[in-house]
């Protein structure tokens, strides 16, 4: 199975948008689908990551890896974005070197998240 980015499409950047504008999550994740995903990842719109007072959000997981959760993103971080799906796509635990994130993902982590472990494992 692959990775998946999940995209705040209701995310309003902690400010009002005026009516018949568009969230400025539902921009980013036009903007993140127009450029195109790295190989082995698709992006997701979904309607709440729960982190409205940071800008927009996003969420990279994939199965039995850590999964991440960014704030504070813009249409100029795209390219980042897209860049540190690549290099957490490309691992098998979801932990990419500190050093070799984007500038966003080292700096805007909301949450860090353990892999779930089935349930049997779990209960020991």
């Amino acid at each position: 199975m692959g990775t998946t980015l999940y995209v705040c499409t209701t995310c309003k950047a902690g400010e009002p948008v005026p009516e018949g504008d568009l969230p400025p999550g539902l921009r980013l994740y036009a903007a993140l689908a127009a450029k195109g995903a790295p190989e082995g990842i698709r992006i997701v719109g979904v309607e709440c990551l729960s982190a409205c007072n940071t800008g927009c959000a996003v969420s990279l997981t994939k199965p039995g890896a850590w999964s991440y959760v960014y704030g504070r993103l813009t249409l100029d971080d795209v390219p980042a974005i897209l860049e540190g799906a690549g290099k957490y796509a490309a691992t098998t635990d979801g932990i990419v070197p500190w050093r070799e994130r984007p500038v966003v993902f080292r700096k805007q982590s909301m949450a860090r998240i353990p892999p779930q472990m089935p349930f049997e494992e779990a209960a020991e």
